[in-house]
């Protein structure tokens, strides 16, 4: 029988091998020491103080800590407690750590992850803990990927950690308690590398992070009334599977993309603009986009549900493609 982790117990197990592996990785963090979630647990006691750090409450600070460790020669893991924890250190992550290599003429590498925990918004924890930063990181120039099952949370982090660039492994609040099969071998999974998660003939959805398991849900429903969904799953932000994407479209020719960020500049923006520009003459009806709303997630959870993307939503877009004409 395959065994079952949960997404944290994935996210410890590569870090685990992979210090194991690498005596150069070292983790900074807030209360890392803590454990965090799980996703912490036993490090400091396996690779002690030298190579799990805590920090003082600047993220700006410990951010800037690990790019001069990458280009001294470690290879540092960034830990940020909620994804709205990037925003103070963006001096640090956009005009230092993405540029420098650049600026350096290729002369330094900076071999840093960014994990950044606790992505999108859940149980009315309000506007400053409900954010899913990636577009921006993306815009940047910062590799990004989001894993949607423990399995590619192991798999993406591993390949996040040997980078020579740096990379950021956004973990979606929502998915954190869930479970799934994990190999137990150090495994890593390509970046640019997306994954059909369902085949389906009628319409692609492309989905992010929480929503692909929702997405997968309610194709399970529509297959019983003769709906096939195909979802796919593009797992790395950037760099993005313009192929699998494209093949995926020229398929189904109906697209509607599940994403968890804003809709105006978002991720589901970029993706529709390079569908539309790429494969246009495939589509058989327009893309339609199911995302969050253009404003601050509200306190409260009721309401916090009404400007978030949901299935309700999302199978009313798949009527629409499908019932175009």
């Amino acid at each position: 029988m395959t065994r079952k982790l949960s997404f944290v117990e994935a996210l410890n197990e590569a870090l685990t091998q992979e210090m194991a592996r690498d005596e150069t990785i070292v983790i900074f963090g807030e209360n890392i020491r803590g454990q965090g979630r799980g996703e912490m647990r036993g490090l400091q006691d396996a690779y002690g103080d030298d190579r799990v750090i805590d920090l003082p409450i600047s993220e700006s600070a410990m951010t800037g800590i690990g790019t001069g460790a990458a280009l001294a020669g470690g290879r540092p893991i960034i830990h940020y407690q909620v994804s709205s924890l990037i925003f103070p250190a963006f001096d640090q992550l956009v005009d230092q750590a993405a540029k420098l290599p650049l600026m350096l003429g290729g002369q330094a590498h900076i071999p840093t992850t960014y994990m950044v925990m606790g992505c999108g918004a859940s149980g009315g924890r309000a506007g400053q803990h409900s954010d899913n930063p990636y577009p921006y990181l993306i815009h940047a120039g910062i590799k990004s990927v989001m894993p949607s099952s423990p399995a590619d949370a192991k798999g993406l982090l591993t390949t996040a950690i040997r980078e020579d660039d740096p990379v950021a492994i956004f973990v979606p609040v929502r998915l954190m308690t869930s479970r799934g099969p994990v190999p137990e071998e150090a495994y890593a999974i390509p970046l640019a590398q997306g994954a059909i998660k369902r085949e389906g003939h009628d319409v692609t959805v492309i989905a992010t992070g929480h929503l692909v398991g929702d997405a997968l849900a309610l194709a399970d429903i529509l297959a019983r009334q003769g709906l096939g969904i195909e979802v796919w799953d593009p797992r790395s932000l950037l760099p993005l599977d313009r192929a699998g994407l494209a093949a995926s479209v020229a398929k189904t020719g109906r697209v509607v993309i599940f994403d968890d960020s804003h809709r105006s500049c978002g991720f589901a923006a970029e993706i529709s603009s390079f569908i539309a520009e790429n494969c246009f003459r495939e589509l058989k009806a327009p893309i339609k986009r199911v995302t969050r709303a253009d404003v601050t997630v509200p306190f409260g959870q009721h309401i916090e549900e009404e400007v978030l993307p949901d299935t309700r939503r999302l199978e009313q877009a798949i009527r629409i493609v499908m019932d175009w004409k």
